[in-house]
């Protein structure tokens, strides 16, 4: 049966997410807050604009978040009154970066008030998130996730219940840490590599026929640094704050963490020495010293 979904955060991920639901027969609801995002969306079948959150959290029978961090979800949740808002029974999904145990707080407070809470976040980017091939892990609890199943199975192609709440969320910083600590190292290797007088394409593709291969030689150096596009539409301040979300969880798990610390740093002395915006594959420059 078709489902009243909200949608906030249509950005880059969330426009073709929030289409896919609406081909998909539900009646989708979207908003951002910034209104020529959610514009963009204007006209396409199954899916109406709303003129705010509230409006989103008073009529859907479930929300989907997309959106940049805890401190924006947070907000949203508890400043602006749409958790206050949401009708008891209804369903929130998570699928932004957050942190987990703000999420595992947010997913007890909301509990209270009759509201289930699972976190969903994705891997895989702008062009899965458009055909819909997305990596979804999910915390949560497993009737919650059963709720929600039948939603992610529109975005991802592979859903896994990975553990309770927050569950998501960690391991999706935790993922994408290792995804930044390798493309850090693929960067300083290609750096020394040319200064040795090997060109970077040749030894990317020998990393790609050895065992150096990894997502970042497979898929971002070619396309998008030694292309000079760096525009694989993922910023280099958002990678930077899910490496800091890994390290904080790290810590407060006394867990070993001197290799995220040394990458942590990295990330955020790029993120202070390039130009506002910058893309991650932007660390290459950085790298570079350019």
């Amino acid at each position: 049966m078709a489902a009243k979904i909200g949608f906030l955060g249509i950005g880059q991920m969330g426009r073709p997410m929030a289409g896919h639901l609406a081909a998909a027969g539900h009646q989708v609801l979207v908003h951002d807050r910034r209104p020529e995002a959610a514009a963009s969306l204007a006209g396409t079948q199954g899916i109406q604009v709303a003129p705010d959150a509230l409006t989103v959290a008073r009529t859907s029978d479930a929300v989907v978040l997309m959106l940049p961090d805890s401190a924006i979800v947070d907000a949203l949740l508890w400043d602006d009154g749409f958790a206050a808002t949401l009708q008891p029974g209804a369903l929130l999904i998570d699928m932004g970066s957050s942190d987990p145990n703000r999420t595992r707080d947010n997913q007890q407070r909301l509990a209270a008030r009759g509201v289930a809470m699972v976190d969903a976040p994705v891997s895989g980017g702008v062009k899965r998130a458009v055909d819909a091939s997305l990596a979804i892990m999910a915390g949560g609890d497993q009737a919650d996730f059963e709720r929600a199943r039948p939603l992610l199975e529109k975005l991802g192609r592979m859903i896994v219940h990975v553990g309770p709440p927050g569950a998501g969320h960690a391991l999706k910083a935790l993922n994408n840490y290792v995804s930044a600590a390798g493309l850090l190292a693929v960067c300083e290797a290609l750096v020394a590599a040319q200064r040795f007088g090997i060109e970077p394409k040749t030894a990317n593709a020998l990393f790609n026929a050895s065992t150096g291969r990894n997502n970042t030689t497979d898929v971002k150096v070619e396309q998008f640094m030694l292309s000079g596009a760096f525009d694989s539409g993922f910023a280099l301040s958002l990678m930077r704050k899910d490496i800091d979300t890994a390290r904080a969880l790290m810590h407060s798990l006394g867990s070993a963490h001197a290799f995220v610390d040394a990458c942590s740093a990295q990330w955020n002395e790029a993120e202070k020495t390039l130009p506002a915006g910058a893309d991650h594959t932007a660390m290459y420059t950085f790298a570079k010293g350019d």
